[in-house]
């Protein structure tokens, strides 16, 4: 569909990981000129727009709200309103329900614009030192039913695997993968940009031991490189 005039734009802004430095002007910008901001935790973006000294209105929508808020952000951008759409950390989109609403948003003519930032997916991949010419992003794996079967659909996966987690379940998940995959290079890299920011490289088996003595904190990206001998670290 053509952009109508009277239709409010869709900012997806990237925001940081950790550190509330890495955010772009143009981010910076954006916040303040929109007259509301849809964010997946309202206190966490909070933090963000003190910081900055921010005072744009926030509407919360996340995963489990996304269908009662969809609605009434159309109705936001049908009387010509603009918004920015935030996620707690990095980029809308990447596992969350920001793709819905921007999906709503195209079908109403509505302009969508990416302001682009941090991503912990990327800023994982560049450090990890594994090799960074094809990967594969999985997200977060089912936390019950379906795990297995999507582990062993990777099993003759040569790109670099990047997968999300959660640090209760990094123990659970590295062991589904040295079960599914076999015990490749690989990496965990945690708190990405923060003050206790930890990367560990190794093999499975390696990082299983390390994990089974070490209290795991703060949000992690796993990366598994192809089963190769020449990728050591």
């Amino acid at each position: 569909m053509n952009q109508l005039k009277d239709i409010g734009i869709v900012y997806i802004v990237s925001t940081p990981i950790g550190n509330l430095s890495d955010i772009t002007f143009r981010a910076v910008e954006t916040l303040k000129a929109v007259p509301l901001i849809a964010a997946e935790d309202t206190r966490k973006t909070k933090i963000l727009l003190n910081h900055y000294k921010i005072i744009t209105p926030l509407i919360s929508y996340y995963e489990h709200n996304h269908f009662s808020r969809i609605n009434k952000i159309i109705d936001h951008l049908q009387d010509g309103k603009d918004i920015a759409v935030v996620t707690d950390a990095g980029t809308p989109g990447v596992s969350d329900p920001a793709y819905k609403l921007i999906r709503e948003a195209i079908a109403i003519g509505a302009k969508v614009e990416s302001i682009p930032g941090a991503s912990a997916a990327l800023a994982a991949l560049i450090s990890s030192g594994l090799p960074t010419d094809r990967f594969i992003f999985e997200g977060f794996l089912p936390p019950k039913k379906g795990r297995r079967k999507r582990l062993l659909a990777l099993e003759t996966e040569t790109a670099t695997i990047i997968l999300f987690e959660n640090p209760k379940r990094i123990k659970r998940t590295l062991t589904d993968i040295l079960e599914s995959i076999g015990n490749r290079p690989a990496v965990v890299c945690r708190e990405l940009t923060k003050l206790y920011e930890e990367i560990i490289r190794g093999t499975v088996e390696e990082l299983l031991a390390y994990f089974s003595k070490h209290e795991v904190k703060g949000e992690c990206v796993i990366l598994i490189g192809k089963d190769d001998e020449n990728v050591q670290f």
